[in-house]
């Protein structure tokens, strides 16, 4: 089915980012929200059809990085990117480190 996910590392830590809020908001201002289980995963942050458009995921890194002790650059982390819902499901990684992040589109 299609859907987006999204998968959180801390390459600092060397490990799954748990308990990271993230909320999705779809082009028509709908929202969804998760929270990133112990392999930093959540699997089915939107299952269903995908509405075509910019989509933007929110990471709540500052609530992250305090649960792990850790001081962030980055309080959160937006990152916009375009569906097409011909390609079917979206996955949305994020590498996460205090004072870095980058991503990519995943499979």
């Amino acid at each position: 089915m299609a859907g987006i996910s999204t998968h959180v590392l801390d390459a600092a830590l060397g490990r799954p980012a748990s308990g990271v809020p993230v909320s999705l908001v779809c082009p028509d201002g709908t929202v969804y929200s998760g929270v990133t289980d112990e392999d930093g995963r959540v699997g089915d942050l939107f299952t269903g059809p995908l509405a075509a458009g910019v989509h933007r995921a929110t990471f709540d890194t500052g609530t992250y990085f305090a649960a792990t002790g850790q001081a962030g650059f980055f309080p959160e982390v937006t990152l916009a990117f375009t569906v097409d819902p011909v390609r079917g499901h979206h996955h949305v990684p994020l590498l996460l480190s205090p004072y870095s992040y980058t991503t990519y589109r995943g499979s």
